[in-house]
């Protein structure tokens, strides 16, 4: 930084412009200062909505953990009359069809990644990639809707069909006859709905594989397969990221789980049957909770599903993290 000495040494037109070099590198710094601080404030505000949302939850069921505790979520019995309250149905509900949903849509998840990716010319990948991303954009009540109409009774035609062509003679009316709203058509709604995510973002973890290891593959006499078997391997971590992501997305889905998941506060066995899950019971009940101890109840299956959710994306912010990290380090993924 020049000093004044040095200022006062130089001519009128020299001096002008190093005083307005100063002047505009303490207006630098000033809006440097202001951009951190607003930064900051940002994340900080974002830690603050997300732990008060949790404490206010906390505190608004606090009846049902003061009375309840652990017992709230392992009890399956749903009573609202007598005020008797378990979540194990709902938490069994959004597990089974949150996982079997995530099973049907990994294999074609990865299908469409790797098609993209390794065989796909520009242009189809540039049509698939946009028909794929805008299957995220859709309302999930447009694919409750379709679901309702369209695929409940298709799938209970096919399967409640087979089931009483091939077993109705012989178990009659004991036979699992399928109607339609069930584990089975909430899990393919889910795994309809988080099949662009699983998709977007293996896709973009095997291309950032080094295109050297596809060509190291062929050159020692691989073939195209074998060499998308070593991309898929080398991407693995990044693919988990993205499954668990599409796993958290599964676990939170409302509206188009209610219209299809059939409301059945009971622990079935059979996936063909009736079931409910955490958030369907919140959007049914909320509004026709009269007791406190009811709407207590509620909240607490919100403060369940909120951890369980968090749990979730925080293991697949790590996953990610990690894969990155390899990355850039220049080890091997």
């Amino acid at each position: 930084m020049d000093t004044p000495q040095a200022i006062s040494g130089t001519s009128q037109n020299e001096r002008t412009t190093v005083i307005r070099s100063l002047i505009g590198s303490a207006k630098s710094r000033i809006g440097d200062r202001i951009f951190y601080i607003v930064c900051a404030f940002s994340g900080i505000l974002i830690m603050a909505v997300i732990a008060g949302l949790i404490l206010q939850l906390i505190v608004n069921s606090n009846l049902t953990i003061s009375k309840f505790g652990l017992g709230f979520i392992t009890s399956s019995v749903w009573d609202p009359v007598n005020e008797q309250f378990g979540a194990a149905p709902f938490i069994y509900g959004t597990i089974m069809s949150s996982v079997l949903g995530l099973l049907l849509a990994l294999p074609l998840s990865l299908g469409i990644a790797v098609f993209l990716v390794e065989i796909a010319g520009t242009r189809l990948r540039t049509v698939l990639s946009f028909l794929v991303e805008t299957l995220a954009a859709i309302p999930s009540i447009v694919y409750g809707l379709w679901g309702i109409i369209v695929m409940v009774p298709m799938l209970s035609n096919i399967i409640g069909g087979y089931l009483q062509n091939h077993y109705g003679d012989a178990y009659g009316d004991t036979v699992p006859f399928f109607y339609g709203p069930s584990i089975l058509s909430s899990a393919v709604i889910l795994a309809i709905m988080i099949l662009p995510i699983i998709t977007s973002i293996s896709r973009d973890v095997m291309l950032a594989i080094p295109m050297s290891q596809r060509e190291a593959a062929l050159a020692l006499g691989s073939t195209k397969w074998e060499a998308i078997k070593i991309v898929v391997s080398n991407a693995r971590w990044g693919i988990l990221g993205a499954v668990i992501l599409g796993l958290g997305r599964a676990l939170g889905e409302t509206m188009a789980v209610t219209m299809v998941i059939g409301n059945d506060p009971h622990i079935n066995a059979s996936v063909l049957q009736s079931s409910y899950s955490m958030a369907s019971v919140i959007a049914n009940e909320l509004n026709e909770a009269t007791s406190a101890m009811h709407n207590s109840a509620l909240i607490e299956i919100g403060l369940v599903l909120l951890i369980t959710t968090f749990i979730v994306n925080m293991l697949a912010r790590l996953l990610v993290w990690s894969v990155t990290r390899k990355r850039f380090a220049g080890g091997r993924l």
